[in-house]
C-alpha cells in the first residue's frame, strides 16, 4: 500500500518556540523513522507528510493515499487528536487508530468515565471542577487527585496533585486552572498498585498483548505516575511485566481494561491505564487510543517487546486492523477535486 504517514514532530515545535511542557505529547524523529522502516520492511510505500496544516496542503495538491498511518497528537483544543482523521474523514482516506469521536471522548477524562460508567464498568468516583467556587460542590472523601480534564503525559500531575483537605483542593485546582485553562478532574485517589495495559485490535478482535505494572522508586515524586516520574522514567521508575494469567490483580485489569476498549470504540492499538483501591480492585482511570509509538521508550511497543515480539509485527498489527477498514473507501481515493 501507499501509506501516508501523519505526526506532530516536537524538534519542530521547539525550534518555533514552544516550550518542553507544551510539546511533551510530541514525537521524537526517531519514533517517525521506526514507523517509516517498518512500513517499508512490511512492503509499503510511505510518503511523510507531517503536521495537520502540511497534510492540509498536500491534499489540495492532490496528493492521496491508501491509508494514513495517523500519530498526531494536535496542538490546542480538546479536539487536538481530532483533527487529522476529521480532515481524512472528509476525503474518504482511511487512517490507523481512532476516528473523531472516539479521539475527543478519550481526550476528555471525565466523559471517558462517564461511558465507562455507564458500561457498568469499575471507575472512582468524581467529580469536574470547571471554576474554582465549583471546588465547594466536592463531596468526595479525602484524599483525591486533582489534574487537567484532558492533557496526557502526565501533564499537570505532580506531588501537590494527592489533595488532602478542602484547602489543598482549592489550591491546587486553583493552579491548574490557571495553567491549563481547562476543567480540572477531581476523583478518589487509589492507593493500590498500578498498571497500564496494552491492546491491539477492534472491536470483537480486540486482544490484551500484555500489562505493565508500575511502581515508584524511592527518589520518585511520591504516589502519582507525575509529569516528572515520566519523564525521568529511567531513574525514578520500575516497571515490570507479569506474565498473562500469573497475577490475578493484573488479569482482573486486563479484563477491566478490554471491557472499556470495546465500550469506549477504541481501533487497532493503544492502552488503558488502571490502578488498585484499597482492596485490591483495579479501577478504569484513563485510555490512550492514540498511543506513543517510540520503540524502546513507549509504553506500547515496551510491553509488546517485553514478550519477545518484534517492533515490526506491532506496526503490521496495526495497519492491518486499519486496513479492514478501508476496502470500502478505497475506489474514492482517486477523487482528484477537494
Amino acid at each position: 500500500m501507499n501509506i501516508g504517514i501523519t505526526y506532530d514532530l516536537r524538534s519542530d515545535y521547539l525550534a518555533a518556540g514552544y516550550g518542553e511542557e507544551e510539546t511533551a505529547e510530541f514525537d521524537q524523529q526517531g519514533t517517525i523513522d521506526a514507523i517509516d522502516a517498518a512500513l517499508v520492511e512490511l512492503g509499503h510505500a510511505t510518503d511523510r507528510i507531517g503536521s495537520a496544516r502540511q497534510l492540509i496542503e498536500r491534499l489540495a495538491r492532490g496528493d492521496r493515499w491508501e491509508l494514513v498511518f495517523n500519530i498526531c497528537e494536535g496542538l490546542r483544543g480538546i479536539g487536538r487528536e481530532a483533527q487529522v482523521p476529521a480532515i481524512l474523514d472528509v476525503y474518504g482516506i482511511p487512517y490507523t487508530f481512532a476516528d473523531p469521536a472516539v479521539l475527543v471522548t478519550c481526550l476528555d477524562k471525565a466523559l471517558t468515565k462517564t461511558i465507562v460508567r455507564a458500561a457498568r464498568l469499575p471507575t472512582p468516583d468524581w467529580h469536574v471542577v470547571r471554576e474554582l467556587p465549583d471546588c465547594e460542590s466536592v463531596h468526595l472523601p479525602f484524599p483525591l487527585l486533582a489534574k487537567p480534564v484532558a492533557e496526557g503525559t502526565g501533564k499537570g500531575i505532580d506531588a501537590a496533585s494527592k489533595v488532602v483537605d478542602q484547602a489543598s483542593l482549592r489550591q491546587t485546582c486553583e493552579r491548574l486552572l490557571e495553567r491549563y485553562l481547562q476543567p480540572v478532574l477531581v476523583e478518589r485517589f487509589l492507593p493500590g498498585r498500578e498498571f497500564t495495559v496494552a491492546i491491539v485490535g477492534t472491536g470483537r478482535d480486540a486482544e490484551v498483548i500484555g500489562t505493565m505494572e508500575i511502581t515508584l522508586l524511592e527518589d520518585a515524586e511520591p504516589g502519582v505516575y507525575s509529569y516528572v516520574n515520566k519523564e525521568q522514567c529511567e531513574r525514578l521508575v520500575e516497571y515490570a511485566f507479569p506474565p498473562q494469567g500469573s497475577d490475578p490483580t493484573a488479569t482482573d485489569a486486563e479484563e477491566v481494561a478490554l471491557a472499556a476498549w470495546r465500550a469506549l470504540g477504541c481501533r487497532d492499538g493503544g492502552r488503558v491505564d488502571l490502578r488498585c483501591d484499597e482492596a485490591g480492585r483495579a479501577k478504569f482511570i484513563e485510555v490512550n487510543p492514540l498511543a506513543g509509538l517510540h520503540p524502546s521508550h513507549s509504553d506500547l511497543p515496551m510491553i509488546w517487546s517485553a514478550f519477545g515480539r518484534d517492533y515490526v509485527e506491532l506496526i503490521d498489527r496495526i495497519v492491518r486492523s486499519a486496513a479492514g477498514r478501508a476496502h470500502d473507501l478505497v475506489p474514492t481515493l482517486c477523487v482528484g477535486t477537494p
